[in-house]
């Protein structure tokens, strides 16, 4: 994605000067030349835009607002564009749509605030208009230095943004606001602790600070905090306990510390204050998919449509509990509102993937590949995933985690067994794995925890290019001290989600990328790869919209080449630390349950146990997209699916390659050595 940081700011202040001049013809004209050099060039796009609707040229100005959205879906800017243009031609809830859409994206975005305070008082809405008004007059009392940087932080300028900040607030250490933008841009940086940590300092400086509370809660769930984080939301909720925003809050936070029966009472408290919240009746929903009560989640799901048709995040929410059907006249009405040009960017991705799995459904696989197609491009466009960058981690992951390494650090870490990892590609069997070890006595199921994730991160710190290795080299350096701690702390921080089983699940497929580090940190831990032919595995993440992360299934090249570069990395782990992974084909277990059951618990250290056979009857909280699924007795049924869909997966099986037919390597059940490290 090209940014203003890609353009000259000698000629972008040029063709700015010509605007604020009203020379629009002349600054289109520079935009136009800036835009033959460089077709993605967000500035000179914007500045084309404004040039082009105050030269009366309407369509002209709407052609650059498509390119600028489907270069920058997330540019605050082009929404604002959008609005002035449907104010002009009389269409007030377009152009209220527009500017509120502007506001999300970049909320110093003044114009735009001051512009829905105007629509909402002329339709009567005079509460939303002053809280409108608010808000912009408060984005626009912040010093311009922090106006820049929020400008520059929601626009993708993470660097610039940094800068400016950083110097803001070693000149005003104390400003919350400043501190507050820091964390933000910390957190698109992924440096969560430095995050947590300012706004803790924040909101000692200012404690009834609701915005930096509600961003820490925030962060605090990022870190998977779950339990400080309800304490955060119970005391938002304390303050005042009839507040919609700090209900949801409260019910969000007591459903991520696996407090259902809370959650959905909050929910319900929520919509009494607010009957029909779109928002509120998809939330219930999804706790009620987690709890395994599917047809209230449905009902639930279906009032959110009936509230708000075009919040895409409902409609997908029936797709995505796999086995919803949608009629013929769901298909009608989510067409419809996919072609809609007032649809919000993340809204039309949801329904592209819903209108995707509709059409399967219905057994017409050209059209349901138009829509994935369509859907994973949309995506793909948001995210900053390359498949170069990723090939090039996996290598260092190979390179330098050596038999040496294993040596030398190994059988330091913290020596509790509790954990078993279950690793992979999502949608490659992993949430059945786990069903069928949380349906034994011994054994905690909790979610894809992303503390391993983290750890790494935090590792790596805030890479330089000439340092692109840093993790994992530097494993190499870790003393004992260190790795035991780090290993100890993985055990309390996942103990929020365990019961009182002496075992536990971590089914964060991503982890196969740090088995060195799991291995160093927790020697005896249990590792199982959970695997599934590539075809089947990669077109299922393909078709899946993922809540977050994921980014590289978000076209078919790019999940080809992970794939291949997964099943490499494997083979790695295999070769250094032998015995110490078990290999579980997904199409084995299905084959044969049981002696695959008995694999799996052998492996862990545990006793056979009918209910792991029988674990579509285990009840417990599922919250991935199979919840549904392992619900069910196994069955053969997505096999073979994809090959609906084989006319359009050349690219995939392009960038397979090897992986296509050597995929399944050796996956007899490994020999446990009590003495490898």
């Amino acid at each position: 994605m090209t940014t203003t940081e890609d353009t000259s700011p000698e000629t972008i202040h040029e063709a700015q000067a010509l605007v604020r001049a009203g020379r629009f013809d002349a600054a289109l004209g520079m935009a136009q030349a800036m835009l033959e050099r460089d077709p993605s060039d967000l500035e000179a796009l914007y500045i084309a835009a404004v040039c082009a609707r105050y030269e009366g040229r309407t369509a002209d100005a709407q052609g650059f607002q498509q390119r600028l959205i489907a270069a920058s879906p997330d540019f605050g800017r082009v929404y604002q564009e959008q609005g002035h243009l449907r104010r002009a031609a009389g269409d007030m809830v377009g152009a209220l749509n527009a500017f509120q859409r502007a506001t999300q994206c970049n909320p110093a975005l003044t114009a735009s605030w001051r512009a829905q305070g105007d629509l909402l008082e002329a339709m009567g809405r005079s509460v939303e208009a002053a809280q409108a008004r608010a808000q912009g007059a408060r984005v626009g009392a912040l010093p311009q230095a922090l106006q820049a940087v929020t400008h520059h932080l929601y626009e993708g300028r993470l660097a610039r943004a940094e800068d400016l900040c950083r110097a803001y607030v070693k000149q005003h250490p104390r400003d919350v606001e400043a501190m507050r933008l820091l964390a933000a841009i910390g957190v698109r940086f992924n440096v969560l602790d430095d995050s947590e940590f300012l706004l803790e300092s924040a909101l000692e400086f200012e404690p009834d600070n609701v915005q930096v509370q509600l961003d820490y809660i925030a962060v605090l769930r990022k870190r998977q905090k779950f339990a400080a984080a309800l304490d955060q939301a119970r005391a938002l909720k304390a303050r005042d306990p009839d507040n919609p925003l700090f209900l949801s809050h409260f019910a969000i936070e007591s459903l991520q510390t696996g407090d259902h029966e809370t959650a959905l009472e909050t929910f319900d408290a929520v919509l009494e204050r607010v009957p029909g919240d779109a928002a509120t009746l998809t939330s219930r929903g999804h706790a009620l998919k987690t709890c395994g009560r599917t047809d209230e989640a449905i009902a639930s799901y279906h009032s959110a449509i009936d509230a708000r048709p075009d919040q895409g995040d409902s409609w997908y929410a029936l797709a995505n509990l796999k086995t919803y059907k949608f009629s013929a006249e769901e298909r009608a009405r989510m067409t419809a509102l996919e072609a809609s040009d007032q649809l919000s960017y993340a809204s039309r991705i949801h329904l592209c993937f819903a209108l995707g799995k509709a059409h399967e459904d219905a057994g017409d696989p050209e059209r349901a590949f138009a829509f994935y197609e369509r859907g994973n491009t949309l995506k793909r466009v948001q995210t900053r995933y390359t498949a170069e960058g990723m090939e090039e981690e996996l290598t260092a992951q190979a390179a330098l985690c050596t038999p040496e390494l294993f040596a030398r650090q190994g059988g330091k870490g913290y020596d509790a067994p509790d954990p078993i990892f279950i690793v992979g590609l999502p949608r490659a069997g992993s949430t059945l794995l786990e069903q069928i070890l949380a349906s034994h006595s011994q054994v905690d199921g909790t979610l894809e925890l992303p503390n391993i994730l983290a750890l790494s991160r935090s590792l790596r710190g805030r890479q330089r290019v000439s340092d692109r290795t840093r993790y994992p080299r530097i494993l190499h350096e870790l003393d004992a001290d260190a790795l035991e701690a780090m290993g100890r702390r993985y055990i309390e921080e996942t103990q929020i989600h365990r019961k009182d089983a002496p075992f536990f699940t971590d089914k964060m497929p991503n982890n196969f990328r740090h088995i060195a580090l799991i291995k160093l940190i927790l020697p005896n831990a249990k590792i199982i790869d959970a695997r599934r032919a590539p075809m089947a595995c990669c077109f299922s993440g393909f078709k899946q919209l993922f809540a977050e992360g994921q980014e590289f299934t978000y076209g078919l090249e790019e999940i080809g080449r992970y794939y291949r570069g997964y099943v490499d990395l494997m083979d790695h782990w295999d070769r250094v630390l032998p015995g110490q992974v078990l290999r579980v084909i997904y199409e084995d277990v299905v084959e044969d349950v049981e002696a695959q059951v008995r694999r799996i618990l052998d492996f862990c250290g545990l006793e056979f146990e009918p209910a792991c056979v029988a674990f579509h009857e285990t009840r417990r909280e599922v919250r991935t997209a199979s919840s549904e699924q392992v619900r069910q007795p196994i069955n053969t049924r997505g096999l073979e699916q994809w090959r609906a869909f084989e006319p359009w997966l050349g690219p995939l099986k392009d960038a397979l390659g090897p992986a296509l037919t050597d995929w399944r390597r050796d996956c007899a059940a490994p020999v446990r050595n009590e003495d490898t490290p």
